[in-house]
């Protein structure tokens, strides 16, 4: 079990494990059905053949009547075509069914993401999500479209064939099953080791994407520091592991293979002696031996198959198993049964009594927002300041239910946040952050990601306020694909698109979270500059994290320890509080460290 996964899996029964997404199969199994019966129609003519057979060697071979042989050889020619017709019957029944699902399954677990609180993203790793999302859910539709239904006939087959071959001799066949018996023991077994090694694998795959994942979006520190040979050889280790319990289960499945093979090969050389001794002493006819060796070889395949089928269920039911631990994980900010809405929106934005921890915060842990207090009136920027680790970014949050409080309440123009549909809220509340997040869509795109109209003079008031006229100048306009997170761009360009982006979303409520760190000294001045027409009639709260944007502010609330410790114009708080001046002497003196250095 991967130590990145934050849940202990229960191992279940294959059975149990695939019924988990029952849900998503219902809708098509009338097609699987169909397919089921079409492989073992397939089966049961593959099993008539050698009824056929037995006549003919009891009958024409044994007459020597050369002329009575074409019609049994016709005969087993359509039997052949018949099984091959019910073949391609079966492939073409399940192909699009198995392929619908796998669809059905991948849009629900992306749906469910989206919907999953950011609580939930912070405990689990992107690759462990995209393992799950792509690698598993094709394990899933390759066992539906294959393994599910050859496993089934597979199973009929070797019950069927089992009763025609002690039709053929009672004798025979009770030899032949009891030799065999053991396969059954040896099954269990290899289901109770395989199981745990076929887990492991899925996990360790996961990490492994991670991996990648992030050595990709880090290339540029890594390659800074130098440190590519150092990742390789955490890439080595992992990728060296997943080899290990890729051998462990190759090892496994051909321990069974093994078996599956030896064993009825020794109950054919068993029942050939005895069988030859019966026809010796007329207890049984040429016909009857030649049918039934006919039927076993029919049965060979069935009994050898069982060592990968079984393999692919029970991957196939871990991995159902780790896509409903996605699907089950708790919405815990979702819309209220009965909302409510604001009829008459004017943009208030009120903090009462707010407190916030971790689920995963030590008890003896204060809360990391501690009781904070804060109304932000119509029109009014509010400038939050405060050490590191004093609370801001995490208050931020709260507005539009990134994380919920665990206490207190967030109001929106006197409604709590928390009564009100997640998509109201999110129109009325516009957030740009210090890491800028841009996604692999043109310029427009990211512009207008939470716009409610694509307007040529809104995607253009946006960008001038931003000061990203650069977009101008990218190869293809607006129209420019952006690289992945925003990478081909830099650091002062990503978070003039972010700020854009929010700013054309016309939001009621405008929540900056130090959204112009990667910007120089001139542009930031003209941001700052052309944000003032914006916030002189939209709500703003804006966390500081230079004393230049506290110029923007109407009033600065100062943060402590959790807590909101002061609120007043920024002459006010230095005039009265030692604290806020302690701040901005830091701020400063970081500021001119900053300029210096440019």
């Amino acid at each position: 079990m991967s130590s990145t996964t934050p849940q202990t899996p229960q191992k279940r029964g294959i059975l149990k494990s695939l019924g988990l997404i029952y849900e998503y199969i219902r809708p098509v199994m009338p097609r699987m059905i169909i397919g089921a019966l079409s492989a073992l129609g397939a089966t049961i003519v593959a099993l008539v053949i050698p009824v056929v057979m037995r006549a003919l060697v009891d009958g024409p071979l044994m007459n020597n009547d050369p002329s009575e042989v074409w019609p049994f050889g016709l005969l087993i020619l359509g039997l052949g075509l018949a099984e091959a017709g019910c073949i391609l019957l079966r492939r073409f029944m399940v192909t699009q069914p198995s392929t619908a699902i796998e669809a059905t399954m991948r849009n629900s677990l992306y749906a469910k993401l989206q919907r999953l609180p950011v609580a939930f993203h912070d405990r689990w790793q992107s690759g462990q999500l995209l393992s799950r999302a792509v690698q598993d859910l094709g394990r899933l539709r390759r066992f539906l479209a294959f393994g599910a239904i050859m496993f089934l006939v597979n199973m009929l087959t070797i019950v069927i064939g089992i009763g025609v071959l002690i039709y053929w001799s009672p004798l025979l066949g009770a030899v032949f099953v009891l030799v065999n018996a053991p396969i059954l023991w040896i099954t269990f077994k290899f289901e109770r080791k395989y199981w745990g090694a076929a887990r492991l694998s899925l996990d360790q795959t996961g990490d492994l994407a991670t991996t990648v994942e992030q050595s990709v979006h880090g290339i540029r520190v890594l390659k800074a520091f130098g440190r590519g040979p150092h990742a390789l050889e955490g890439f080595t280790k992992q990728a060296t592991d997943l080899r290990h319990t890729e051998i462990r289960k190759a090892q496994l499945d051909a321990t069974l293979w093994a078996w599956l093979t030896f064993i009825p090969l020794t109950s054919y050389a068993v029942c050939l002696f005895l069988g030859v001794w019966l026809v010796s002493i007329d207890a049984l006819t040429v016909g009857q031996l030649a049918a039934f060796f006919a039927t076993a070889v029919v049965l060979t395949f069935p009994i050898e198959s069982i060592g990968f089928l079984y393999a692919f269920a029970i991957e196939a039911a871990n991995a159902s198993v780790r896509f409903r631990e996605v699907m089950d994980g708790v919405e815990t900010i979702r819309d209220p049964e009965e909302p409510k809405t604001i009829e008459h929106p004017r943009g208030r934005l009120e903090f009462r009594d707010v407190h916030f921890r971790y689920q995963d915060a030590r008890p003896e842990e204060r809360d990391l927002v501690n009781g904070a207090t804060l109304a932000i009136e119509p029109g009014e920027t509010m400038a939050l300041i405060g050490i590191t680790g004093s609370g801001k970014t995490t208050l931020t949050a709260f507005p539009t239910r990134l994380y919920d409080v665990t206490e207190g309440q967030v109001l929106l123009d006197g409604v709590d946040v928390r009564d009100l549909q997640l998509t109201e809220l999110r129109t009325r509340i516009a957030m740009a952050f210090e890491d800028a997040t841009l996604f692999s869509r043109s310029v427009r795109e990211n512009v207008l990601l939470g716009a409610s109209s694509d307007s040529e003079a809104l995607v253009d008031r946006s960008l001038a306020i931003a000061q990203a006229g650069f977009v101008r100048d990218l190869p293809n306009s607006l129209e420019t694909e952006i690289g992945e997170e925003g990478l081909s761009l830099s650091g002062g360009q990503r978070q003039r698109l972010a700020l854009a982006r929010a700013v054309a979303a016309e939001p009621d409520v405008l929540v900056l979270d130090d959204p112009l760190s990667a910007l120089d000294v001139e542009t930031e001045a003209l941001v700052e500059e052309a944000l003032r027409s914006v916030l002189a009639s939209t709500t703003a709260l804006i966390v500081a994290h230079r004393p230049s944007t506290v110029q923007l502010a109407d009033r600065v609330a100062l943060m402590r320890d959790g807590k909101i410790d002061d609120v007043g114009t920024h002459s006010e708080l230095l005039a009265r509080n030692e604290h806020y001046r302690y701040v901005i002497s830091s701020l400063e003196e970081e500021e001119r460290n900053r300029k210096a250095i440019r």
